[in-house]
């Protein structure tokens, strides 16, 4: 077994997002405040993505994607013993918060940044 794996990266951040200026923008805040950032279009490329890189402290996920959403992600995620333990924050534009799937947070589109920053730190150390 790869034991980079189990290893929990208080640095490392999964951002699983469709629109490519959004998730641009997430990479650069979080890379500016010294975090090392992964990220995906989907949710099937953010699961593929979970397996090839160390384990995120978080995961930044948007809800309305193509070929797997963020519903259809956190399923699939937490039948996995090595993932499901991983804090997912939610970031949507829906606010309908209670149509979101059980997660550690959510952020609201438009992304307010300072906000985001709290997050992660809360959940990245």
């Amino acid at each position: 077994m790869n034991t980079e794996k189990l290893e929990h990266n208080q640095r490392n951040i999964l951002i699983i997002e469709d629109n490519k200026d959004i998730k641009d923008s997430l990479k650069l805040a979080l890379e500016l405040e010294g975090y090392n950032v992964f990220s995906a279009e989907n949710g099937k490329e953010g699961l593929d993505r979970l397996h090839s890189m160390p384990t995120p402290c978080m995961i930044l996920l948007d809800l309305m994607m193509p070929v797997m959403n963020g519903w259809e992600f956190m399923e699939e995620m937490n039948k996995d013993i090595l993932y499901a333990h991983i804090p997912v924050v939610i970031v949507s534009a829906l606010t309908e918060k209670q149509n979101a799937p059980k997660s550690e947070g959510y952020i609201q589109k438009p992304i307010d940044l300072n906000n985001l920053i709290s997050i992660v730190e809360k959940h990245c150390h």
